[in-house]
Protein backbone atom coordinates (compact mmCIF):
# COMPACT_ATOMS: atom_id res chain seq x y z
CA UNK A 1 0.00 0.00 0.00
CA UNK A 2 1.56 3.38 -1.13
CA UNK A 3 1.77 6.16 1.28
CA UNK A 4 0.00 9.25 1.42
CA UNK A 5 0.93 12.74 2.97
CA UNK A 6 -1.33 13.39 6.24
CA UNK A 7 -1.66 15.87 8.93
CA UNK A 8 -3.86 15.60 12.16
CA UNK A 9 -5.28 17.74 15.07
CA UNK A 10 -3.65 16.65 18.65
CA UNK A 11 -4.90 17.54 22.10
CA UNK A 12 -6.24 16.05 25.42
CA UNK A 13 -9.10 15.47 25.06
CA UNK A 14 -9.16 15.31 20.83
CA UNK A 15 -12.87 12.90 20.58
CA UNK A 16 -14.42 16.18 20.35
CA UNK A 17 -12.58 17.48 17.27
CA UNK A 18 -14.29 18.70 13.99
CA UNK A 19 -11.27 18.68 12.03
CA UNK A 20 -10.80 15.40 10.25
CA UNK A 21 -14.60 16.37 8.59
CA UNK A 22 -13.40 19.08 7.68
CA UNK A 23 -9.36 18.67 6.12
CA UNK A 24 -11.11 14.88 4.19
CA UNK A 25 -14.02 16.32 3.12
CA UNK A 26 -11.50 19.19 1.22
CA UNK A 27 -9.60 16.21 0.22
CA UNK A 28 -12.19 14.58 -1.56
CA UNK A 29 -13.26 17.92 -3.06
CA UNK A 30 -10.10 18.84 -4.74
CA UNK A 31 -9.72 14.87 -5.28
CA UNK A 32 -6.14 15.11 -3.57
CA UNK A 33 -4.11 12.03 -1.72
CA UNK A 34 -4.09 12.80 1.29
CA UNK A 35 -5.31 11.94 5.06
CA UNK A 36 -6.55 13.71 8.35
CA UNK A 37 -6.64 12.10 11.61
CA UNK A 38 -7.12 13.22 15.39
CA UNK A 39 -4.72 11.84 17.89
CA UNK A 40 -5.06 12.56 21.70
CA UNK A 41 -1.97 13.56 22.94
CA UNK A 42 -1.36 13.85 26.96
CA UNK A 43 1.09 16.80 27.86
CA UNK A 44 3.51 14.39 29.10
CA UNK A 45 3.70 12.89 25.82
CA UNK A 46 4.18 16.07 23.56
CA UNK A 47 8.05 16.31 23.27
CA UNK A 48 8.24 12.52 22.34
CA UNK A 49 5.07 12.68 19.67
CA UNK A 50 7.31 15.78 18.08
CA UNK A 51 10.13 13.57 18.09
CA UNK A 52 8.35 10.60 16.29
CA UNK A 53 6.82 12.46 13.90
CA UNK A 54 9.45 14.38 12.42
CA UNK A 55 11.04 11.67 10.88
CA UNK A 56 8.06 10.67 8.86
CA UNK A 57 8.09 12.23 5.50
CA UNK A 58 4.49 11.84 5.23
CA UNK A 59 3.75 13.66 7.95
CA UNK A 60 2.76 17.25 7.02
CA UNK A 61 1.78 18.79 10.38
CA UNK A 62 -0.83 19.14 12.60
CA UNK A 63 -3.47 21.55 14.55
CA UNK A 64 -3.20 21.76 17.68
CA UNK A 65 -5.76 22.18 20.59
CA UNK A 66 -6.70 22.51 24.12
CA UNK A 67 -3.97 22.02 26.34
CA UNK A 68 -0.83 21.73 24.00
CA UNK A 69 -1.03 25.96 22.24
CA UNK A 70 1.64 26.84 24.76
CA UNK A 71 3.29 24.33 24.42
CA UNK A 72 3.29 23.48 20.70
CA UNK A 73 5.08 27.05 20.37
CA UNK A 74 8.06 26.10 22.65
CA UNK A 75 8.80 22.64 21.34
CA UNK A 76 9.14 23.91 17.76
CA UNK A 77 11.87 24.68 16.13
CA UNK A 78 10.93 27.91 14.65
CA UNK A 79 7.87 30.01 14.54
CA UNK A 80 6.78 32.81 12.51
CA UNK A 81 5.73 36.16 13.19
CA UNK A 82 2.01 35.83 13.72
CA UNK A 83 2.76 32.76 16.27
CA UNK A 84 5.95 34.49 18.04
CA UNK A 85 3.56 37.86 18.63
CA UNK A 86 0.24 35.70 19.07
CA UNK A 87 2.85 33.95 22.14
CA UNK A 88 0.79 30.66 21.05
CA UNK A 89 0.62 28.07 18.09
CA UNK A 90 -2.35 25.96 16.83
CA UNK A 91 -0.51 24.59 13.44
CA UNK A 92 2.61 23.03 13.54
CA UNK A 93 4.11 22.68 9.86
CA UNK A 94 6.83 20.27 9.13
CA UNK A 95 9.03 21.24 6.28
CA UNK A 96 11.24 19.31 4.07
CA UNK A 97 14.20 19.19 6.26
CA UNK A 98 12.41 17.78 9.05
CA UNK A 99 12.11 21.56 10.87
CA UNK A 100 9.04 22.60 12.36
CA UNK A 101 7.50 25.27 12.09
CA UNK A 102 4.93 27.01 14.84
CA UNK A 103 2.17 29.35 13.57
CA UNK A 104 -1.30 30.71 14.40
CA UNK A 105 -4.53 30.33 12.28
CA UNK A 106 -6.65 30.81 14.84
CA UNK A 107 -6.46 34.92 15.20
CA UNK A 108 -7.43 35.06 11.21
CA UNK A 109 -9.46 32.18 11.44
CA UNK A 110 -11.52 34.88 14.67
CA UNK A 111 -11.94 37.39 12.45
CA UNK A 112 -13.59 36.15 9.60
CA UNK A 113 -17.03 35.60 11.12
CA UNK A 114 -16.92 39.36 11.87
CA UNK A 115 -15.26 40.90 9.20
CA UNK A 116 -17.89 43.03 8.06
CA UNK A 117 -18.55 44.68 11.68
CA UNK A 118 -16.78 47.69 12.90
CA UNK A 119 -15.54 47.41 16.64
CA UNK A 120 -12.73 50.44 16.37
CA UNK A 121 -13.40 52.12 19.52
CA UNK A 122 -15.57 50.11 21.54
CA UNK A 123 -15.45 48.34 24.33
CA UNK A 124 -15.12 44.32 24.16
CA UNK A 125 -15.28 41.11 26.67
CA UNK A 126 -13.17 38.73 26.93
CA UNK A 127 -13.98 35.08 28.91
CA UNK A 128 -10.49 33.63 29.72
CA UNK A 129 -7.12 33.88 29.11
CA UNK A 130 -5.59 30.84 27.58
CA UNK A 131 -4.04 30.41 24.14
CA UNK A 132 -7.02 30.82 22.58
CA UNK A 133 -7.60 34.19 23.92
CA UNK A 134 -4.42 35.41 22.88
CA UNK A 135 -5.37 34.96 19.24
CA UNK A 136 -8.53 36.78 20.18
CA UNK A 137 -6.54 39.64 21.52
CA UNK A 138 -4.07 39.94 18.69
CA UNK A 139 -7.17 40.20 15.93
CA UNK A 140 -8.64 42.67 18.55
CA UNK A 141 -5.68 44.90 18.54
CA UNK A 142 -5.01 44.88 14.53
CA UNK A 143 -9.36 46.27 15.02
CA UNK A 144 -8.23 49.15 17.36
CA UNK A 145 -10.93 48.53 19.88
CA UNK A 146 -11.43 50.94 22.18
CA UNK A 147 -11.18 48.84 25.57
CA UNK A 148 -10.51 45.11 26.41
CA UNK A 149 -11.91 43.60 29.87
CA UNK A 150 -10.64 40.33 30.18
CA UNK A 151 -12.62 37.86 32.73
CA UNK A 152 -10.23 35.57 34.02
CA UNK A 153 -9.37 33.74 36.97
CA UNK A 154 -5.65 34.99 37.10
CA UNK A 155 -5.84 38.08 36.72
CA UNK A 156 -2.03 38.32 36.50
CA UNK A 157 -2.19 36.46 33.06
CA UNK A 158 -5.00 38.24 31.85
CA UNK A 159 -3.22 41.94 32.77
CA UNK A 160 0.05 40.49 31.19
CA UNK A 161 -1.98 39.81 27.97
CA UNK A 162 -3.47 43.24 27.56
CA UNK A 163 0.35 44.49 27.72
CA UNK A 164 1.41 41.83 25.87
CA UNK A 165 -0.88 43.45 22.84
CA UNK A 166 -0.87 47.11 23.91
CA UNK A 167 -4.69 46.90 24.58
CA UNK A 168 -6.64 49.30 26.89
CA UNK A 169 -8.29 47.52 28.85
CA UNK A 170 -8.38 46.00 32.79
CA UNK A 171 -8.39 42.23 33.79
CA UNK A 172 -11.58 41.93 35.76
CA UNK A 173 -12.99 38.47 37.74
CA UNK A 174 -14.04 35.81 35.85
CA UNK A 175 -17.65 36.12 37.25
CA UNK A 176 -17.46 40.17 37.01
CA UNK A 177 -20.58 41.69 35.43
CA UNK A 178 -20.75 42.60 32.32
CA UNK A 179 -20.51 46.40 30.97
CA UNK A 180 -23.79 48.35 29.90
CA UNK A 181 -21.02 49.38 27.03
CA UNK A 182 -19.65 45.88 25.83
CA UNK A 183 -20.25 45.56 22.24
CA UNK A 184 -18.60 42.13 21.81
CA UNK A 185 -18.39 39.51 23.86
CA UNK A 186 -16.37 36.41 23.45
CA UNK A 187 -15.97 33.20 24.96
CA UNK A 188 -12.63 32.19 24.23
CA UNK A 189 -12.65 29.73 27.22
CA UNK A 190 -14.03 25.79 27.01
CA UNK A 191 -16.98 26.14 29.46
CA UNK A 192 -19.93 25.17 27.36
CA UNK A 193 -17.68 22.73 25.36
CA UNK A 194 -19.30 19.24 25.65
CA UNK A 195 -17.83 17.54 28.87
CA UNK A 196 -17.55 21.24 30.48
CA UNK A 197 -19.28 23.39 32.69
CA UNK A 198 -21.63 25.80 31.34
CA UNK A 199 -20.40 29.67 31.02
CA UNK A 200 -22.83 31.03 33.33
CA UNK A 201 -22.93 35.00 32.90
CA UNK A 202 -25.51 37.05 32.72
CA UNK A 203 -26.41 38.96 29.64
CA UNK A 204 -28.86 40.91 31.03
CA UNK A 205 -26.48 44.49 30.87
CA UNK A 206 -25.56 44.25 27.15
CA UNK A 207 -27.53 46.73 24.79
CA UNK A 208 -29.39 46.09 21.07
CA UNK A 209 -26.75 45.45 18.65
CA UNK A 210 -24.31 43.54 21.15
CA UNK A 211 -22.45 40.54 19.56
CA UNK A 212 -22.13 37.19 21.33
CA UNK A 213 -19.18 35.30 19.93
CA UNK A 214 -18.66 31.60 21.51
CA UNK A 215 -15.34 29.86 19.96
CA UNK A 216 -17.27 26.57 21.08
CA UNK A 217 -18.22 24.42 18.80
CA UNK A 218 -18.97 21.37 20.24
CA UNK A 219 -22.07 21.77 21.23
CA UNK A 220 -22.84 24.11 18.30
CA UNK A 221 -25.30 26.03 20.02
CA UNK A 222 -23.96 26.61 23.63
CA UNK A 223 -26.57 28.09 26.76
CA UNK A 224 -24.55 31.39 25.63
CA UNK A 225 -25.72 31.08 22.34
CA UNK A 226 -29.15 30.25 23.04
CA UNK A 227 -29.49 33.07 26.04
CA UNK A 228 -28.19 35.91 23.37
CA UNK A 229 -30.37 34.36 20.91
CA UNK A 230 -33.58 34.43 23.22
CA UNK A 231 -32.36 37.79 24.18
CA UNK A 232 -32.47 39.57 20.66
CA UNK A 233 -28.80 39.68 20.34
CA UNK A 234 -26.01 38.81 17.83
CA UNK A 235 -25.06 34.87 17.99
CA UNK A 236 -21.94 33.74 16.63
CA UNK A 237 -20.88 30.09 17.25
CA UNK A 238 -17.40 28.89 16.62
CA UNK A 239 -17.71 27.02 13.45
CA UNK A 240 -17.11 30.04 11.31
CA UNK A 241 -13.50 30.24 12.87
CA UNK A 242 -13.09 26.55 13.32
CA UNK A 243 -13.32 26.45 8.91
CA UNK A 244 -11.74 29.82 8.87
CA UNK A 245 -8.53 29.03 10.72
CA UNK A 246 -8.71 25.19 9.15
CA UNK A 247 -8.54 26.81 5.42
CA UNK A 248 -5.38 27.93 6.31
CA UNK A 249 -3.80 25.21 7.51
CA UNK A 250 -4.84 22.96 5.12
CA UNK A 251 -3.44 25.33 2.31
CA UNK A 252 0.34 24.55 4.82
CA UNK A 253 -0.63 21.07 4.75
CA UNK A 254 -1.43 20.19 1.33
CA UNK A 255 -0.36 22.69 -0.75
CA UNK A 256 -3.48 23.29 -2.04
CA UNK A 257 -6.20 26.34 -1.05
CA UNK A 258 -8.84 24.73 0.38
CA UNK A 259 -12.37 25.00 -1.31
CA UNK A 260 -14.51 27.52 -0.02
CA UNK A 261 -16.83 27.34 -2.47
CA UNK A 262 -18.38 24.16 -0.82
CA UNK A 263 -18.51 25.97 2.50
CA UNK A 264 -22.42 25.63 2.64
CA UNK A 265 -22.59 21.94 2.08
CA UNK A 266 -19.62 21.41 4.57
CA UNK A 267 -21.26 23.23 7.70
CA UNK A 268 -24.65 21.23 6.96
CA UNK A 269 -22.47 18.07 7.62
CA UNK A 270 -20.72 19.74 10.21
CA UNK A 271 -24.30 20.11 11.84
CA UNK A 272 -26.35 17.03 10.64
Amino acid sequence: MSSVPYAEVIGDPIAQSKSPTIHKFWLEKLGLPGDYRARRVAADDLFDFFEQRRREPDWRGCNVTIPHKLSALDLSDRRDDLADSIGASNCIVRGDDGLLTATNTDSDGFAEPIAGMDFCGREVAVIGAGGAARAVLMSLARREVGFVRIHARDRVRAGELLEHFGLPGEPVPFDAPLASATTLLVNSSPLGMIGQPALEIDLGPLGEGAVVYDLVYNPLETLLLAEARRRGLCAIDGLGMLIGQAAIAFAEFFESPAPREHDAELRKLLTS
